[in-house]
């Protein structure tokens, strides 16, 4: 295979994904899909050989279309379905559990759009029935459109859904009651599962077990998660080269050696030890599950091997190509995944650090050989990771130095033989326990490194100088014959953005609010030069998952926290900022027992921070007779003349009370009980005149907030209408100088003209 045939099978595929892409429900891009298409024919017409690289992309294009063709329509959100499915995964989390499903059949109700098509949905499942991978169901679902929060620098979930093909999410209905249809007959990696759980190693043992040699990364917990991210090393716990390639490389030594003793004048010769590593790295690929990391690695493996034994093998650019192509040919929605990216970027920039190099000699030579791809690879990888989730971790590269290592040459190898030795009693778990015990180093070292040094979110305006620091210094460090001079100072520019980006800069009067979007629930950050406050935690949902988890690196301070209830969807958030962030001063009305020593907030607070002065309009002190939402903390902030409201979830009763205090008029209003009937009276509205009206509320929800007549008083005083289940997170400033610019995360077809 040569260079110009690998390099334009990748391209077609990626010219197939692209144009699948931008005709799907993206509508306002398929403008571009013409463009697409005449670039490939051109292709074909300059050279006919390429005709075989058309029809891969025309196979990428429709494989990508009907992943868009099998998601639920639009018309089932919220409704009950009816299916047969098998249980092809299944995480336990307390009382409850997530399952992913595979649909045989699917049955909407008479007169609504049809879900035949529906072929893989994600569900809750709440009760004591107990689901077994492998088990098919007749059962009644309640589903929605892939779907997921949109808030800045912040996991994509919806994009995760897309990639791994969930069509549906939603969640198991109790009635009427779900039918086993078929029990499941256990599968070499359900054994070893179930092996695993039987063992009496501790819980973060078995998860992290389960993680490293099954490739099941979903036993793994939030908390776990976090760390991960905080410190750059996610990459060693995901099934991928590191570990195909270790099993690959010991198959290869042990073949080779024996090779050498049965044929020991020309074992060089002999192609079966190669071979022999290919079947390992397939079979271990298919032990933990094919999942596309592993599928990926696996490709990537073979492909590695075909070079390094050199028959008739291409050369390492030609691999690099083929194995991009081949990765997308078998799983065109690899192209969303920012792991692949990260895997080709780091193979090709090793190939181009190495290429032309003498292959090292010696133990001494291989560990400076690993120690230098090592210390050449992190600057590339920070960038790449900064690009695709707008966080760093700034001690990625020296804890990679030594958790590469002890990863690979310590737990992995433990791991995989407590598994070879698993059938001998008391030897398996005796190396288990030994991996238990190099776990717990490893985790004390990411405890220790996340304390020194957190995880740095730079301000966006800071994002691609940052990034244009790293790959300079990488530039000038990975590639020959570049002056010393220049080397110290790409590394001395780098060194001094942490200094630059500790803290964003603010204009004084200035004040930033975002409004997150948490779902059915409410969640808002406003932020001065020298102040930090939050107005609600956000919801919990029974789950255990809290919103507020994904939307900062743990470690960050808050001047206050106004929780405006107790209701789990303003109070919810509570826990993990106890856990995660530290808190100077809580508020809370008074007669709500909260888990947090609090200030009771009331009627007449007044203070003054960088300018901008904050005033608590409601409760008043000692009416606890109040509902729960009547006590809701009311915060009214003036910024440069401008103001913003906040009413909690308080009713029209309370409204009319606090119309005198309100000063008009109003720059942007929270609207209270996230638009339900109950608030924004007509009386309130019309003295408020609110230019801009947000509701915080979730996408779909069974309260159908805001309620059409609530929307249509606000629209009657020309308001600008925003919600967060449309809109994503809202973003705006108040200050002196200039107008009140609302930005959402998701660009909306149309425009606001009048907004």
């Amino acid at each position: 295979m040569q260079l110009g045939a690998a390099l334009p099978a990748a391209l077609a595929v990626l010219m197939g994904a692209l144009a699948a892409w931008i005709s799907g429900p993206e509508a306002h891009l398929q403008v571009l899909l013409p463009g697409v298409l005449v670039v490939l024919l051109c292709l074909v017409v300059y050279r006919r050989s390429l005709l075989i690289w058309l029809v891969i992309s025309s196979w990428v294009f429709i494989s990508v279309q009907q992943e868009w063709g099998h998601r639920l329509p639009p018309g089932l959100s919220g409704e009950d379905v009816t299916l047969e499915a098998r249980v092809i995964n299944v995480q336990t989390q307390g009382e409850s559990s997530r399952v992913r499903l595979a649909v045989e059949s699917c049955r909407s109700p008479e007169g609504l759009p049809s879900c035949s098509a529906l072929r893989s949905v994600r569900v809750s499942a709440y009760g004591n029935q107990r689901y077994l991978v492998g088990e098919r169901w007749r059962m009644t679902l309640r589903l929605r459109p892939p779907s997921g929060f949109s808030n800045p620098n912040t996991f994509d979930f919806q994009q995760w859904l897309w990639r791994e093909g969930i069509h549906a999410t939603g969640y198991v209905r109790q009635e009427p009651t779900p039918e086993r249809l078929s029990g499941a007959a256990p599968t070499l990696r359900q054994r070893a599962m179930a092996t695993l759980a039987s063992q009496p190693l501790q819980e973060r043992t078995r998860r992290w077990l389960a993680a490293l040699t099954l490739g099941d990364s979903e036993q793994l917990t939030q908390d776990d998660w976090t760390l991960l991210n905080a410190t750059g090393t996610t990459h060693l716990v995901v099934i991928s080269g590191l570990h195909v390639g270790l099993v690959a490389s010991f198959v290869l030594l042990l073949a080779r050696f024996t090779a050498r003793l049965i044929t020991p004048t020309n074992w060089r010769l002999r192609a079966w030890p190669w071979w022999l590593a290919g079947v390992a790295a397939v079979g271990y690929a298919m032990l933990a599950g094919l999942a596309p990391p592993a599928m990926r690695a696996m490709i990537m493996t073979l492909l590695g091997l075909w070079v390094l034994s050199g028959r008739h093998a291409p050369g390492a650019w030609q691999a690099w190509w083929l194995a991009l192509g081949i990765v997308l040919v078998v799983d065109p929605l690899a192209l969303w995944r920012p792991g692949l990216w990260l895997s080709f970027i780091a193979v090709g920039w090793l190939i181009i650090i190495w290429q032309g190099r003498p292959r090292p000699q010696g133990l001494k030579g291989w560990c400076w050989a690993l120690l230098r791809s090592q210390l050449l690879i992190a600057p590339l990888m920070a960038a790449a990771v900064l690009l695709a989730f707008g966080r760093v971790a700034p001690a990625a590269p020296l804890i990679n130095l030594v958790a590469v290592p002890w990863v690979s040459s310590v737990m992995v190898p433990s791991a995989l033989l407590g598994w070879v030795l698993s059938p001998l009693p008391g030897i398996g778990l005796f190396v288990w326990w030994c991996f238990e015990q190099a776990l717990q180093v490893f985790h004390q070292l990411l405890v220790i490194a996340v304390q020194w040094a957190p995880l740095l979110q730079p301000p966006s305006i800071l994002m691609f100088p940052l990034v244009g620091a790293l790959l300079l210094m990488l530039l000038c460090w990975g590639l020959p014959n570049v002056p010393g001079w220049l080397r110290v100072s790409a590394t001395l520019l780098l060194l001094s953005f942490p200094w630059w980006s500790a803290d964003e800069q603010f204009n004084q009067g200035e004040l930033r609010v975002i409004v997150y979007d948490v779902g059915q629930g409410q969640l808002i950050e406003l932020r001065s030069a020298n102040y930090r406050l939050l107005y609600d935690t956000g919801p919990r949902f029974r789950s255990g998952f809290m919103p507020l988890q994904t939307l900062w690196p743990p470690g960050q301070s808050f001047d206050h926290v106004i929780v405006s209830h107790a209701d789990t969807d303003h109070a919810g958030g509570i826990s993990a900022l106890l856990k995660d962030h530290q808190v100077t001063q809580w508020w809370v009305p008074s007669g709500d027992l909260l888990p947090v020593a609090s200030t009771e907030c009331v009627q007449g607070q007044q203070w003054r921070r960088d300018g901008i002065d904050y005033q608590i309009l409601w409760p008043p002190k000692g009416e606890n007779v109040l509902s729960s939402n009547d006590r809701s903390c009311v915060l009214q902030i003036s910024a440069g003349g401008q103001r913003l409201l906040i009413t909690g979830d308080v009713g029209k009763d309370v409204e009319r009370r606090i119309l005198a205090n309100v000063i008009t008029p109003i720059g942007v209003l929270v609207a209270g009980h996230h638009g339900s009937n109950t608030s924004s009276g007509v009386q309130f509205v019309q003295v408020s005149r609110p230019r801009h009206v947000i509701f915080s509320a979730g996408k779909d929800n069974p309260f159908n907030h805001p309620v059409d007549a609530v929307v249509r008083r606000f629209r009657q005083q020309q308001s600008c209408l925003w919600s967060t289940a449309q809109d994503g997170a809202l973003e705006f400033s108040l200050t002196a100088t200039q107008p009140i610019q609302i930005i959402p995360m998701r660009k909306q077809q149309g425009v606001r003209k009048r907004c």
